[in-house]
């Protein structure tokens, strides 16, 4: 039986930490040669890389240290597993907390799943007739540097949107998503929630796709037909998979990262104080913020 503790060379085989590396520089082992599982983290490294190096002699210039150093040493020890044995957990690691950094962003959302995995079987035994939908709300791109009024603009809207009669949800998740324009200059910011409805919803209370469109716009307070999605759950069976693909909206890395850097940029300026998640109550089990 492994130790609770990472200890250096004592015991058996299985009783260790393992030191690796997540920077070219050192001499110890990347990940990646050591476990195929933990790829993931050389991945997002790399990612960090670039963000470090868009961060150099920028204003942001003391993010880029931070960035290019995060995660550098990590120390894994070995664990009990069913399939294989014994298998790699992280025993300790320095992270930068820099909002943009796709190893801290990755972590963040690591955490916020697993809160969410542990609480989701307790609300729905809570509510067990309760249904779900999944609903995209968008806006007209704006200019990068618009990006943080465009945001509260938006918030305001979905406040307004939330307290209208119609609005169906008992509870719901809100995260924020901000991808670059097509003309790769602007940016385009999306809402995905995530509404639990009751099941009434699906009869006398059924709300039309048009019907969405319009309460959006009014919502919004604007002159034209905002595009969003709306669709409904079949089962409680998918609500897991589809919970792990909005939270994935906040980690996964678009050409914004790998593009325009002074729109990075602008885009660490007006976004780095927001925040990602939003949840509302729906039941005495709940997420925080």
């Amino acid at each position: 039986m492994p130790s609770s503790k990472p200890c250096r060379g004592s015991g058996n085989g299985s009783d260790f930490s393992v030191a690796v590396s997540n920077s070219d520089s050192n001499s110890l082992p990347g990940l990646s040669d050591i476990s195929d599982r933990d790829r993931v983290w050389d991945v997002h490294k790399a990612e960090s890389d670039i963000i470090s190096g868009h961060y150099r002699g920028s204003d942001f210039d003391k993010y880029s240290e931070r960035v290019n150093t995060c995660a550098n040493l990590l120390d894994f020890r070995l664990i009990p597993d069913n399939k294989k044995g014994y298998r790699l957990k992280l025993a300790s690691a320095r992270f930068c907390h820099v909002r943009t950094c796709q190893i801290c962003v990755w972590r963040r959302s690591l955490m916020f799943k697993a809160r969410a995995y542990k609480t989701l079987p307790q609300i729905i035994g809570d509510y067990p007739t309760a249904r779900f939908l999944f609903l995209t709300l968008t806006v007209k791109n704006c200019q990068i540097h618009e990006l943080r009024d465009y945001l509260a603009w938006m918030n305001k809207g979905f406040s307004r949107l939330i307290r209208l009669k119609a609005f169906p949800a008992i509870g719901y998740l809100k995260t924020v998503e901000v991808t670059l324009g097509r003309d790769g200059r602007s940016a385009h910011p999306h809402f995905h929630c995530l509404l639990m409805v009751a099941p009434s919803y699906f009869g006398k209370n059924y709300i039309r796709k048009d019907e969405w469109v319009t309460m959006w716009r009014n919502s919004l307070r604007v002159d034209y037909n905002p595009i969003l999605d709306v669709q409904a759950l079949k089962s409680n069976d998918s609500l897991v998979g589809l919970l792990a693909e909005i939270i994935k909206y906040q980690t996964k890395p678009s050409t914004m990262i790998f593009g325009n850097r002074e729109w990075f940029l602008e885009y660490t300026h007006n976004f780095t104080a927001l925040g990602q998640y939003h949840l509302v109550e729906c039941s005495k089990n709940t997420l925080e913020s």
